[in-house]
């Protein structure tokens, strides 16, 4: 027959479990399982502490006692002669104590329970499932004696339910954790931002602005140094974003943040917080074996002036961000109104050439380069064409948006290289001098680390000599290379016979200095110092600097954009090696291309006249 007193612990059991169900907190069932111990053993006073990671108790539950019981025991490292609670964590083992006053256990801490009535406790640990010491439990006594019988039932009922109740709060904890907060950096993931910011929103004073921040290249990280050094620059920039501001920022993405910054009301208050961000992360630091430097863009928004919707705000701040990654990378933009169109009409730009390689609408026009002394073809620029469904074909200029996307650019690139190769090995095959093929590249075909493989596996393969290629990339190219990753890489292809020209040289951020460390074969001037060279001075002197630095320096030298006699005649007599431009003729297919090789005559005077008669035409 079932007693009495296992009907009451079985019903303490189902209440302190149902309590667990109701989603009820640890504390809150702490202190019910106390008050229901202290019915069940009428004279008995009961406490649980905790043991913090630090090897310290915290008050959680003492309803019988007064609260500067709990204040004076929290904070105190546990040890072998820590009262019977302190002592008990310590030794992982129950600790009875029937005479407090003269308990050497107790000695600095009898003051604290003697004067409330307290002669005894017995205080049992309270363990993890992992064995780790979490909490104790108490049982303290107005007489100087040990448990009963039925009091140790209690007990050792009270212990089961508590360990239980923490492992199941520790599991919420963990959830709760694992659904809020970011396993990498520590920092509140995007749910919890989306929270903070409708918190905010909704306050007494929601004056705050938003800074979206992006690791730049991230994935060239991960991908040339291991996912090892990508996740410590990752916790890294969360590190730093915390110092600058506190509780205010949260990881999103990848290598995307966002930072909240509460009391901001101006765009100039917002600047200042970004200018401090960015000033935080130029100090490097060392992981396995590299230095690294954290480089983060960022753009922002301020409630009210630029959206007070949640969503709008962040995607004003995604605006302002795509916007920096444009023409800012490494700094931050503040969101205006015009960046939705301007950025609309890149979105739609970029599927545009998306789909367009996706059908193999992405084909090679061919400009040829003419050697200015004798009129003979140099070679060919190939330049990047769109065949629309309506059979119109759209210059690189107007989709020129789209290769910021290094997705679009890489692929582009790609597609350009199949079509180059095919197209002269045709050429070849029909008894040619095709000459050279220049090929534009850019920092996006850079970044992935296997540019020497495409070409390789382009060309090869078609039986194309690398000597006949000519690889074309802009001073931002090189300038957005740190690491000089982007100069060995150079040196290997001209190893292999493909020459490197240094494309639309005069308008990007090299100086003159910089063509001493960049390995390039072959210079090419802007077009927009050929245009006005004839008739303003200041742009004659670069045409003719560069000219003469390049023949000094062993280069060869392409004038772009030559649409007239004059200005051919003029490079002819300064030197310059090359031409190219309407003058001679435009970018045509490969159709077009092939015929102009079969009608064009070596002689400048000839090619002239075949020129002009084009453009007549």
């Amino acid at each position: 027959m079932t007693s009495p007193d296992s009907i009451s612990l079985h019903a303490l059991q189902s209440e302190i479990l149902e309590a667990m169900v109701r989603g009820e907190g640890f504390e809150a069932i702490a202190n019910r399982l106390c008050l229901r111990a202290e019915e069940l053993a009428p004279g008995a006073i009961c406490t649980i502490v905790g043991v913090n990671g630090e090897g310290r108790l915290k008050a959680v539950a003492s309803p019988s006692l007064p609260t500067s019981y709990g204040e004076a025991i929290t904070g105190l490292e546990i040890g072998p002669s820590v009262g019977s609670c302190g002592t008990a964590a310590y030794l992982g083992e129950p600790v009875e104590v029937d005479d407090i006053s003269t308990s050497p256990l107790w000695a600095p801490y009898k003051d604290l329970v003697l004067p409330l009535g307290l002669q005894a406790c017995w205080s049992f640990p309270i363990k993890t499932s992992d064995g780790r010491v979490a909490a104790a439990f108490g049982f303290y006594f107005k007489d100087k004696r040990g448990p009963t019988v039925f009091e140790r039932s209690i007990v050792n009922t009270c212990v089961h339910l508590c360990s239980i109740a923490i492992e199941h709060a520790l599991t919420q904890k963990r959830n709760h954790a694992l659904a809020y907060y970011d396993q990498l950096t520590g920092l509140p993931n995007r749910r919890s931002f989306d929270d903070m910011m409708f918190d905010r929103i909704v306050s007494m004073d929601p004056a705050f602005g938003l800074l979206v921040v992006d690791i730049d290249n991230l994935k060239i990280a991960n991908d040339t140094m291991g996912h090892v050094v990508g996740d410590s620059l990752i916790q890294e920039v969360a590190a730093r974003l915390s110092q600058i501001v506190p509780n205010g920022a949260s990881r999103i993405g990848g290598d995307e943040f966002a930072v909240l910054i509460d009391g901001c009301r101006s765009h100039a208050e917002l600047a200042a917080a970004a200018d401090r961000i960015v000033e935080a992360m130029k100090t490097t630091f060392d992981c396995a074996g590299y230095t690294l430097t954290p480089q983060i863009t960022m753009g922002g928004v301020v409630y009210e002036i630029d959206g007070v919707d949640p969503d709008l705000l962040r995607q004003n701040a995604d605006f302002a961000i795509y916007h920096a990654k444009s023409v800012n990378r490494g700094g931050y933009a503040l969101f205006k109104r015009d960046m939705r169109t301007s950025i609309a009409t890149r979105m739609s730009t970029i599927r545009t050439v998306g789909e367009a390689l996706n059908e193999e609408r992405v084909v090679p026009f061919y400009q040829p380069l003419i050697t200015l002394s004798d009129g003979t073809i140099h070679g060919f620029e190939a330049l990047a064409r769109i065949k629309m469904d309506n059979g119109a074909i759209v210059s690189a200029g107007q989709f020129q948006a789209a290769l910021s996307d290094p997705s679009i650019a890489f692929r582009l690139t790609d597609q350009m290289l199949r079509h180059i190769a095919r197209d002269m090995r045709g050429w070849m095959e029909g008894g040619f001098n095709v000459g050279h093929v220049g090929i534009n590249l850019s920092t996006a075909d850079f970044h992935r680390g296997d540019v020497e493989q495409r070409l390789l596996a382009a060309f090869e393969p078609a039986g194309v000599p690398l000597d006949r290629i000519v690889v074309e990339v802009t001073e931002g190219v090189f300038m957005d290379s740190t690491d000089d990753k982007v100069v060995h890489v150079i040196e290997s292809l001209r190893r292999k016979g493909i020459t490197v020209a240094l494309d639309d040289f005069g308008t990007g951020f090299a100086s003159l200095t910089h063509l001493i460390r960049f390995p390039v074969d072959c210079i090419k001037v802007d077009k927009s110092f050929v245009d006005r060279m004839l008739t303003d001075h200041p742009s004659q002197l670069v045409v003719e600097l560069l000219v003469d630095l390049s023949r000094k320096l062993h280069m060869h030298t392409v004038a772009e954009g030559i649409e007239t006699q004059a200005q051919a005649g003029w490079l002819k007599a300064l030197g310059c090696n090359t031409g190219q431009g309407y003058y001679f003729g435009r970018p045509v297919d490969v159709e077009a291309t092939t015929k102009l090789m079969r009608e064009w005559q070596p002689g400048f005077p000839q090619a002239a006249s075949l020129a002009a008669k084009k453009k007549r035409a």
